[in-house]
């Protein structure tokens, strides 16, 4: 199979509200970033893939307005996904594998500010039984954390979800695109009021504003563009019912074998970005990908830092693959979701030359 890698990773400072600038402002720079990385222009990359959400926006076919910050003309080959990110990667890496291009790139974006992301995103729900009741994404995420605690199996318990927050956000102090960074220590943060039973404030992801972008390319192209190149060894996704009351919220089958399928249990990774927005799903998400103690969990902070909406998986494939381009990790695992309660994941492994 050909070989394809991600070269560049860029990603904008995340931040709570960017009234001031429009999505094309806030992509632009970014854009800039990953391209001056490799020392591409515009036009001289052969397929270009785009992630974003019509709902964040407000505004049908909103995508086309990013394209000024691409350059649509001359015309370029050019694709749009309506989910995060990191889909629009998995279409940009099938087109480098059938050899139609060399090199891709890919970008996604969101604005949560204008909006309460949490009445937003019932409109991925079930149009007919469960879209009319208006579970928000907060309530729904509580239904899973509550799920998980309340089975014997799992061993979780509220001291462990704060654990997991102190972490995640103690180590975004060493990003500096991070959103929320510091934490106090897990006891502390057990005195916090509930948002929604059992989730506290800092259970749950910051409402934010961000983008992100990545370069991919084939073969010599990307030694040749990039010193340590991130190879895709393995990329697959999955997805669960799309009825919650169907599936055991405490599981999640489909990024198990979407991690099968990639490849991910064929060797130890030494680092793993996972797309957690909430603490009780990383605990799901580390059961399912059997990430032992020794395993770099978020080292980025992860989605408990910052979580732009539509970017936050895209993120988690840069952030995995620019440990590799430091030359910081080997083999890397990256994981991106989307939909309610873990409904939709995508696992990629990463892997760099020997050094």
């Amino acid at each position: 199979m050909r070989e394809v890698a991600i070269v560049a990773f860029g990603q904008s400072d995340h931040r709570r509200d960017t009234a001031e600038i429009s999505e094309v402002e806030m992509l632009m720079p970014v854009l800039h970033q990953v391209l001056d990385a490799v020392g591409l222009r515009a036009g001289e990359i052969d397929f270009t893939c785009s992630g974003s959400c019509d709902y964040l926006a407000g505004r049908a076919f909103s995508f086309t307005m990013t394209l000024d910050g691409v350059g649509a003309w001359p015309p370029i080959s050019e694709s749009h996904v309506e989910m995060d990110g990191a889909w629009a990667l998995y279409e940009a890496w099938t087109r480098l594998l059938t050899g139609e291009a060399e090199t891709a790139l890919v970008y996604s974006y969101g604005k949560s500010s204008p909006g309460d992301p949490r009445e937003v995103l019932t409109r991925q729900l079930d149009p007919y039984y469960v879209a009319p009741l208006w579970p928000d994404s907060v309530s729904l995420a509580a239904l899973q954390a509550q799920a998980l605690l309340d089975a014997e199996e799992t061993g979780a318990d509220e001291r462990a979800l704060a654990g997991v927050a102190a972490r995640s956000r103690t180590a975004a102090e060493g990003n500096p695109h991070a959103q929320l960074t510091g934490s106090p220590p897990p006891e502390a943060l057990l005195e916090d009021p509930y948002v929604v039973r059992p989730l506290r404030r800092h259970d749950c992801p910051p409402v934010g504003d961000g983008a992100a972008a990545v370069v991919l390319a084939a073969g010599d192209t990307a030694r040749r563009l990039c010193r340590r190149p991130a190879w895709i060894r393995g990329i697959d996704h999955r997805t669960e019912a799309h009825s919650l009351g169907v599936r055991d919220l405490t599981r999640s089958p489909s990024t198990r074998l979407a991690a099968e399928r990639a490849g991910a249990f064929e060797a130890p990774v030494d680092l793993a970005e996972l797309h957690a927005p909430f603490t009780s799903q990383e605990l799901i998400l580390r059961r399912e990908l059997r990430l032992g103690e020794g395993v770099r969990v978020n080292p980025s902070g992860g989605a408990l830092a910052a979580n732009p909406l539509m970017a936050a998986g895209l993120i988690r494939l840069g952030e995995a693959a620019a440990a590799i381009h430091r030359g910081a990790a080997d083999r890397t695992l990256a994981h991106a979701t989307s939909g309610p309660c873990l409904q939709q994941n995508l696992v990629a492994v990463l892997e760099g030359d020997d050094t």
